[in-house]
Order: C-alpha cells, then sequence, then structure tokens
C-alpha cells in the first residue's frame, strides 16, 4: 500500500509506525455555516481512507476536529445577536446531519478548541521555555500579551510546503503587529478584544491562534508522532506548515510521517467563490440530488486530483449509482427463483479478479476512481450472468462481492432496512396483485402510489413484481 506524502513528494509504503494501529488525524470545520463541497471533498475523501485502512485489517484511530472559536464565528455570533457557543452547537448539529448524509462515519474522537485550552497554554509555554516563541504587548487588553511564534528559529521551515523562506514570506498571513520580531511569526495566543470570548491565561485575557489548536489535539488525543495527517490542498501553507513547526519544536520528534492533500473542486470550470455567486453547500446539492451522488461524485476521481463540478456531472453521478443499485436489485430478485446449483470456477474467477483490482487501484495512493471502474466490470458481469441464467451460486458470489464494495465505498447505507418496513412491502405488494387479479385497478395504482410516497419503487416483470428503495 503506498500514498502520495506531501512531505517527501512521492509515493511511500505505508506501514504504521506501531504494528498494526494507525493514528490519523483530519483537520475538520470551522463550525460558523453550513459545508460546501469544496469542504466535503476533504471529509468524504479521509472517511475513504479511513474506511480502507479497517477493511485492509488495520485499527485507525481517527480524529477530526471542530473549530469553535474563531474570528468568523465571532462575527456570525455578533449578527444574529447570540454566542460563540450557540452558533458552534447549532453548525456542529448541521455539520452531522450532512455527514451522515454523505456515509461519513463519525471520527473516533471529534474534540473541539475550547475543550482544549489547557493543553494549548501548556504547548505555548513549552515553546516560549525553549525560546521559539515570545510574548509582546497587545493593544487589544490593557496588561494582556500576544504570544508569537519565532519562526526562524526551526531551520526545517518550509519543509511541508517545500518552498523557500523568501516565497513564503510573500505569501505569509501577515498580522499587522509593530511587536513582531520578524513578518513571518505567526500568532500562538491573542489576547481578547472587548467583547471577545476569552480566556484565562499567563499572558492575560486571550484564545488560541488556529494553527495552535490542531497541533494540541493531535498531541493530546494521538501522540507525538502520528502516522497520517491530512486535509485540503489549501492548508499546506501556512496551517499544515505551521503545525510541523510548533509540534516539531515543541517536542524534539517528528509530527507526521505522512501528509496526504486532497486536491480542489471548481464549479463549471470556474474557482468557487461566494463573489461568483457558485458557491453550493452540501445541503443545496442534496436537496436537489441526492447525498448519495456527491459522495460518488467525489470519490469518481483521484482525491489529488481537480474536479469540476456542475449540474450535469452530478446528474451523472446519480444515474452511475442507479446502475450499480439496480444490478444489486435485479441480482436479489434472480436469486428468488434461480437453481442454487455450484459456483462455477469461471465464475470465480471472473468475479475474484475484479475484487483483487479493486484493491490493487486502491493500494495504489487510494485511487478511487479506477476501484470505482472494477465495480462496474463487476456490474457488468452480474448482469451477463442473469442473462445466461447462470446458477444461484453465481449470482449468490457477485452480489456479495458487489454489496461488500459498495458498502465499502459507502455507496449504501450500512444500516439494512428495517425488517418490519419490508414486511410491509411485500405485503403491499401482495395487496396490488390481488387487486390486479381482481381487476380494481384503481385500487393497485393507489398501492403504488403510497409505496412510491416511502421510496419504493415497484417494477412489474414477467417473474413477478420487483422493489426497489430509493437510496
Amino acid at each position: 500500500m503506498r500514498f502520495y506524502n506531501t512531505l517527501t513528494k512521492q509515493k511511500d509504503e505505508f506501514t504504521p509506525l506501531n504494528g498494526n494501529n494507525v493514528r490519523m488525524y483530519a483537520c475538520g470545520p470551522t463550525v460558523y455555516n453550513f459545508f460546501h463541497i469544496g469542504n466535503a471533498r476533504c471529509f468524504v475523501v479521509f472517511d475513504m481512507l479511513r474506511r480502507y485502512l479497517e477493511y485492509r485489517g488495520y485499527n485507525v484511530t481517527f480524529v477530526q476536529n471542530f473549530t469553535d472559536v474563531d474570528d468568523k464565528m465571532i462575527k456570525r455570533a455578533n449578527e444574529e445577536g447570540t454566542t460563540v457557543k450557540d452558533i458552534a452547537e447549532r453548525y456542529i448539529g448541521e455539520y452531522f446531519t450532512d455527514a451522515k448524509g454523505l456515509g461519513i462515519r463519525p471520527a473516533t474522537i471529534h474534540p473541539r478548541a475550547t475543550e482544549n485550552i489547557d493543553e494549548i497554554i501548556k504547548i505555548v509555554s513549552t515553546l516560549i521555555e525553549k525560546g521559539h516563541a515570545y510574548a509582546a504587548p497587545s493593544a487589544n487588553e490593557e496588561g494582556a500579551q500576544d504570544v508569537y511564534f519565532r519562526t526562524l528559529s526551526f531551520k526545517e521551515y518550509g519543509k511541508l510546503s517545500h518552498m523557500p523562506i523568501d516565497e513564503l514570506e510573500k505569501g505569509a498571513r501577515i498580522d499587522i503587529s509593530e511587536h513582531k520580531e520578524d513578518a513571518l511569526d505567526f500568532a500562538l495566543w491573542k489576547a481578547a478584544k472587548p467583547g471577545e470570548p476569552y480566556w484565562e491565561s499567563p499572558w492575560g485575557k486571550g484564545r488560541p491562534g488556529w494553527h495552535i489548536e490542531c497541533s494540541a489535539m493531535v498531541l493530546r488525543y494521538l501522540g507525538e508522532t502520528i502516522d497520517i495527517h491530512c486535509g485540503g490542498q489549501d492548508l499546506t501553507f501556512p496551517h499544515h506548515e505551521n503545525e510541523v513547526a510548533q509540534s516539531e519544536c515543541c517536542t524534539g520528534k517528528p509530527f507526521a510521517r505522512f501528509w496526504m492533500h486532497n486536491g480542489y473542486i471548481n464549479v463549471n470550470n470556474t474557482k468557487m467563490s461566494k463573489s461568483l455567486g457558485n458557491f453550493f453547500t452540501v445541503r443545496d446539492v442534496a436537496e436537489k440530488y441526492g447525498y448519495p451522488a456527491i459522495r460518488f461524485f467525489i470519490l469518481s476521481a483521484h482525491y489529488r486530483s481537480p474536479i469540476n463540478f456542475s449540474a450535469e456531472i452530478i446528474e451523472q453521478s446519480k444515474n452511475a449509482l442507479e446502475r450499480i443499485s439496480n444490478c444489486a436489485d435485479n441480482l436479489k430478485f434472480y436469486l428468488k427463483s434461480a437453481v442454487e446449483g455450484e459456483l462455477t470456477a469461471e465464475a470465480k474467477s471472473a468475479i475474484d479478479q475484479h475484487k483483487a483490482d479493486f484493491i490493487a487501484a486502491m493500494d495504489d495512493d487510494l485511487n478511487t476512481a479506477d476501484a470505482i471502474a472494477a465495480i462496474f466490470e463487476l456490474v457488468r458481469d452480474a448482469n451477463e450472468l442473469i442473462a445466461k441464467n447462470a446458477s444461484g451460486a453465481d449470482a449468490k458470489y457477485a452480489l456479495t462481492l458487489l454489496d461488500e464494495l459498495c458498502t465499502l465505498m459507502g455507496f449504501t447505507s450500512e444500516e439494512a432496512a428495517d425488517d418490519e418496513f419490508i414486511k410491509e412491502i411485500e405485503d403491499a405488494i401482495e395487496r396490488r396483485m390481488a387487486a390486479k387479479k381482481s381487476k380494481d385497478y384503481a385500487a393497485a395504482d393507489k398501492i403504488r402510489a403510497e409505496l412510491l410516497e416511502k421510496g419504493v419503487i415497484l417494477e412489474d416483470t414477467p417473474k413477478g413484481t420487483k422493489y426497489r428503495i430509493e437510496r
């Protein structure tokens, strides 16, 4: 298994630091709004990475944080006349709603920045003691201080983004302050402004800087050196570069062995931007096309490649998912009347090859695009099995793998349909058949319509009535 490592700029063979246990961290959302499709790519891709590692037998401890105090959150709270805490609670709840719809499993731990203030203060104090950070007077609060990281004290600064210091100086997010020693120095702790949330600290009332939050949560929940740190490509600099610097200066140890970054999503071949009016939240897109189509769209391309979002492409994703689900439904219906027979060597060999192709693709830097291609090859062969009246054993073998791979990819719900609901559907189909037999077509049509309202689609065939639950 090999992953592209931003740190080394090459595909490296992946082996965990500690036996079979993988420690993995992903940067989560700043919770002041619904998350958009660009955010969704990061969340879906690294949910997929976590799923696949577990599928291959690793024990994964996966931490994804919530940034629940931030300038944008303070602005939103002021606009709405509420508190930052209320904004955080609301949009953390909305995150989980959309994440569940997208098939994103909850992380092992979802820490919040505000739950880790003591850890943050401890790290900042250590950095000051070691000469890697310094306190400076602040204009925000009388007697309070800002604390900055002394960037040039870390000799390897720039090793993640692979940019020379002079280039990084130009691109740095610079706070105007006469008290900073260098333009590239960044805030670890910010003195509170009037009306802002704050915590007591050795430097007076204040709150943490953005970068230090993630370092603190990694160190607290996963340890000094982790296996994988991941996030969007836009976070490589300055956020992840700064995480590396402050963490390694604090502990004296490597921070993360693998850095994995997903590429951007463009909208109609243009960079997504609120000012251009092409900014879409997952909630908005899901209301029109459904959550599964969004997940399929994201995984249909290699995670490091830029991908283009458009109504046409998301519609194609929806149709592709329907091809897969129709194949699964057809196999289930076929098995109701198929002769069991023996599993043939020919069918077993072909189906096993599809699984091998799937694993080879995923082992090669999480190539979900080629993995999905392997699933569609399986769909093609499964449909051929039905067409040539293959044995039930052959069809069942194909269905078992199709269910396995689609569940792994998050294309099908891991929560099986409720037995009571299935019985309700089957009873309704029997009543509809009886109504049609007695030529009460109005009653039959009413039953079909009632099932359709519940997301159940019926199809009459020479072998009986099939149904599928709209996913």
